[in-house]
């Protein structure tokens, strides 16, 4: 465990001696696909790292409508305002594959922020750069069409979760159409009607549960225009 908790790039900078004794209290939990690791409401104790696998964050509306918000891939971590507050969960964490967390409690992590101002700061970048994101994406909602902020979100995707194949950047993530309309603030529908379009222009390649960009520099020119 001190070997994978020093790979962590919260961590690495620890000493020796911090990691094996974080490593005593850090636990391991495997998640096997749509399997939820917390919903919102529920209490929380802790901040929990993917070590592998995708993990979705995402909140339901009163009508059940689902807004994905992020997806959390091995290297992040995930529950960080939990970590801080020791609130309720501010939104469902649920598994997109086989997935393997790295649970650190609250009441055994805080000493360590409290010893090691270094990592306090790189903890508050981590939730700097995601209320940026949250902030971004509202605006886009307020502001993009579909089109615009579809093009948009399948260029974050690859440039997070992108694998060079075939003459393109595949997306690897198990993305069903729903799940990107959920991203979206939109229905499958709406989505599907727009790969389809980009699909025969040429600009992507769709397959079950994947999407491959092939000339991301088109999508760039979408996203520009709007800018």
């Amino acid at each position: 465990m001190p070997t994978i908790l020093g790979e962590h790039f919260l961590l690495k900078h620890l000493p020796e001696a911090d990691l094996v004794r974080l490593g005593k209290f850090a636990k391991t939990r495997r998640f096997g696909p749509k399997e939820p690791v917390f919903m919102k409401g529920d209490p929380a104790s802790g901040m929990m790292a993917v070590l592998a696998g995708r993990v979705r964050i995402s909140s339901f509306s009163s009508e059940g409508r689902e807004v994905v918000l992020n997806v959390i891939g091995p290297g992040e971590v995930f529950g960080e305002i939990a970590l801080i507050d020791g609130g309720e969960r501010t939104a469902n964490a649920v598994a997109m594959e086989s997935t393997e967390l790295m649970v650190l409690e609250r009441r055994d992590f805080l000493p360590f922020l409290e010893r090691n101002p270094e990592l306090c700061i790189k903890l508050l970048m981590v939730m700097c750069h995601r209320l940026r994101r949250t902030s971004e994406q509202l605006e886009d909602f307020s502001f993009l069409d579909l089109r615009t902020r579809l093009a948009k979100r399948l260029l974050d995707l690859a440039n997070d979760h992108g694998v060079e194949e075939d003459g393109g950047v595949r997306i690897s993530l198990n993305l069903s159409q729903r799940i990107l309309g959920a991203m979206m603030g939109t229905s499958r529908e709406a989505v599907n009607k727009q790969l389809r379009a980009w699909e025969e222009e040429g600009l992507i390649r769709l397959k079950r549960g994947s999407v491959t960009l092939l000339d991301p520099e088109q999508l760039e020119l979408i996203v520009e225009a709007m800018g």
